[in-house]
């Protein structure tokens, strides 16, 4: 369990993730779309290479959206005043690994 000086840390560091997360996710937008090039005029491994542009930047926001959902997780157990606490054995996450790791919701020894 962390007190409260402890949970405006982990709160305002993992809201500001956040923040940064979404808007990568907005700027990078366009990079995911369809790739369309004129065949007449770019080379076949120009066309791959946007294609696998493309499949880069759609891998990186899954990797996005799931660093988004734990860490609307970790905010949802800072709430609950459950953060902090393995959700395994029930121990306190000892705070260097939350610092490190703010979304973790198992000790190092569970998490093995």
């Amino acid at each position: 369990m962390t007190d409260a000086g402890s949970n405006r840390f982990y709160q305002s560091l993992l809201e500001t993730r956040l923040i940064e997360l979404q808007f990568q996710n907005e700027t990078n937008a366009d990079s995911r779309d369809t790739v369309v090039l004129d065949q007449t005029s770019v080379g076949r491994l120009s066309r791959m290479d946007a294609m696998q542009q493309q499949a880069m930047a759609k891998a990186t926001r899954q990797n996005r959206t799931v660093e988004i959902l734990a860490i609307k997780n970790a905010l949802l157990r800072l709430e609950e005043g459950e953060y902090g606490n393995c959700e395994t054995c029930g121990e306190d996450i000892p705070a260097k690994r939350l610092e490190l790791t703010p979304t973790a919701v198992r000790c190092v020894n569970c998490a093995r």
